[in-house]
């Protein structure tokens, strides 16, 4: 696997994935020296031109995205016939493999982790690239609880199916009701899919299900889903809101952004209500329609011309009639009618306002309350339904201002138990603690809260703590006698940086490592730095030229390169000779190693 290398850097470590466009490898960068993943395309890929050509504009315009819940495309290329692109390396678990593991996520967790795909979809639709595939496999929770949406720019070629008609299918459990007909997409496909996904992670179910991806493509165009509070009656209202709004089939009854919908999961998972519209189909208080109004709408017959006179006798005497019995039970008594108070309670104040006109009544004092229920809505009146009151009485409304909200305190740099307590009496409660390991934090003490101090939020919201577990240490491998390469690659894996030098040794091979700091089997901290000495191999020394050099100049540049020395004298009659060197071995340029002898032979006239 080693010996696998893309575009003469990213050579193969192992192979950790393969889906049904790709297979996926961890590398090393060897120029940069980082750890990177290699999605290689499938052959069947490569013969298509117009895909090839797809594919290099979608990796183009997705490596522009940079946000830290993107994964980050770094490359892309072709080695003959095989197209690859270069990512960002995440380790985590894909939601696909957490629910179903675990089975059902907390709905606020849930909410916690759809508002962080919520902000990577708004940064990617603000350069109009659609992801088209989103789902819970291409979505990874990082261990310190990070949310990394993959494979921005790809959906578009891979993952689909074709159907008899041509129109293209994603991935056939979360696809929207436009992409399974084939319409053209837009920002509001992403949201469908992420409202399934949300789905999913609360309920542990799909929304739909079926014998072929056609049969289920079908059932997200025609078929409305289970509430999911019907299957986990655990879910909170709000978030049931928030998934049927995202799984609309009319795509202008979703959310207009995915900022919008990013807001409302935050409020979701602070325990707040969602300020969402309800969409068509959802019960809402219409205002009174007055009886005129209905009985004008009516289409009345036209009478036969008949003789009038009879029936204008008969309804003289039914009138007679009529005056007669009501004067006898006290009509034409002189005190005023009473009415009947409607109930008021879920209504608008100009809902009710209209409610109590057309029954000649008005609004008194509006006294705003705190309540669960939606801000400005009635949730009381004075006097109750069914009291009856004088015609033109006011009947006071409670109004809802809303929950009441108080501020969070500060808990950062206080142990667990200290915070746990001072939350608990400011009337708050607990999702369970997250621990991380933190170097700058003593093991034990909070050093992060969601939601942060200072901001307001409703009693008995969940506050989630982040507690430090201390300096996290790891035991160093043994990387002395590996390669480079290996040795870089095992110690990053291992959770360090690796600092690289260099010498020459004799007797270890070229690009080996020869000894390693910390020693292997010692426990270093998470991130810090092992220091290698990687062999240069066997110093080879160039022999300089020295001819017509002195004999001390010449001796001089021998000693200072390391090497051994031998003088010869070799009588010569010429003057300008006496003293120089007139050869030498081995020749000038020869590869020596360092202590070997360079024999010089040195010009000297016959003496007297």
């Amino acid at each position: 696997m080693n010996d696998l290398v893309f575009g003469r850097r990213y050579r193969v470590v192992e192979k950790i994935g393969s889906g049904g466009m790709a297979d996926v490898y961890k590398a090393t960068d060897e120029v940069l020296g980082r750890t990177v993943a290699v999605k290689v395309l499938h052959a069947q890929y490569a013969s298509d031109q117009q895909f090839v050509a797809r594919f290099r504009q979608e990796a183009q315009a997705a490596a522009h995205l940079s946000h830290p819940g993107i994964v980050n495309i770094f490359d892309w290329g072709h080695d003959e016939e095989t197209y690859y692109i270069i990512m960002e390396y995440v380790r985590g678990t894909d939601l696909k493999t957490l629910v179903t593991e675990r089975g059902p996520l907390d709905s606020l967790k849930a909410a916690e982790y759809g508002s962080q795909v919520c902000a990577a979809l708004s940064v990617a639709h603000g350069y109009d690239v659609i992801h088209r595939d989103i789902k819970p496999h291409n979505i990874v929770l990082t261990p310190e609880g990070q949310i990394k949406v993959m494979d921005f720019g790809i959906a578009r070629m891979g993952n689909t199916q074709m159907t008899q008609t041509g129109s293209v299918l994603g991935t056939a459990h979360y696809v929207s009701p436009e992409q399974a007909q084939g319409r053209k997409l837009g920002p509001a496909s992403d949201l469908y899919s992420l409202g399934v996904v949300l789905y999913e992670l609360t309920t542990g179910r799909l929304p739909f299900d079926g014998d072929s991806p056609v049969s289920v493509a079908l059932k997200h165009v025609n078929e409305d889903p289970i509430p999911p509070r019907q299957i986990n009656p655990n879910i909170p209202a709000a978030m049931e809101v928030v998934i049927m709004r995202a799984m609309s089939k009319d795509p202008s009854q979703r959310y207009a952004s995915a900022e919008e919908m990013r807001r409302d999961l935050q409020r979701v998972a602070s325990g707040r209500v969602v300020e969402t519209q309800p969409a068509a189909g959802q019960t809402t208080v219409m205002p009174v329609v007055e009886r005129d109004a209905m009985q004008s709408s009516r289409v009345r017959p036209v009478p036969r011309r008949s003789n009038p006179w009879p029936w204008i006798i008969g309804v003289v005497a039914v009138i007679l009639v009529g005056i007669g019995v009501a004067w006898a039970m006290g009509a034409f008594d002189t005190a005023p009618d009473k009415i009947k108070v409607p109930d008021l309670t879920g209504m608008t104040v100009k809902q009710a306002e209209d409610a109590l006109k057309a029954i000649q009544l008005t609004v008194g004092d509006i006294e705003p309350t705190f309540s669960q229920e939606e801000s400005g809505t009635v949730v009381g009146q004075d006097p109750e339904e069914d009291a009856e009151v004088d015609a033109g009485a006011e009947i006071k409304l409670m109004v809802s201002a809303g929950l009441e909200l108080f501020k969070v305190p500060k808990v950062v740099d206080l142990t667990e138990e200290e915070a746990a307590q001072k939350l608990i009496e400011a009337g708050f409660e607990l999702a369970p603690a997250q621990r991380e390991y933190n170097s700058k934090v003593n093991k034990g003490i909070v050093f992060k809260q969601t939601p942060e101090a200072g901001q307001k939020v409703p009693k008995g919201t969940r506050i989630t703590l982040v507690v430090s577990e201390g300096t996290e240490l790891r035991e160093v491998p043994k990387v002395t006698g590996q390669s480079r390469s290996t040795a870089e690659n095992d110690l990053t894996s291992a959770g360090f940086k690796v600092k690289v030098n260099e010498e020459y040794n004799d007797t270890v091979p070229e690009s080996e490592v020869i000894r390693q700091s910390p020693d292997a089997g010692s426990f270093a901290e998470a991130g810090s730095s092992v220091t290698i000495v990687v062999s240069k191999g066997e110093e080879l020394i160039s022999v300089p030229e020295v001819r017509t050099e002195t004999e001390a100049d010449a001796r001089t540049m021998i000693d200072d390169l390391g090497l051994n020395v031998v003088v010869n004298y070799q009588v010569t009659v010429n003057p300008d000779e006496d003293g120089s060197v007139l050869n030498q071995d081995p020749l000038p340029g020869t590869s020596v190693r360092r202590g070997d002898t360079v024999t010089i032979w040195v010009g000297k006239m016959p003496g007297p």
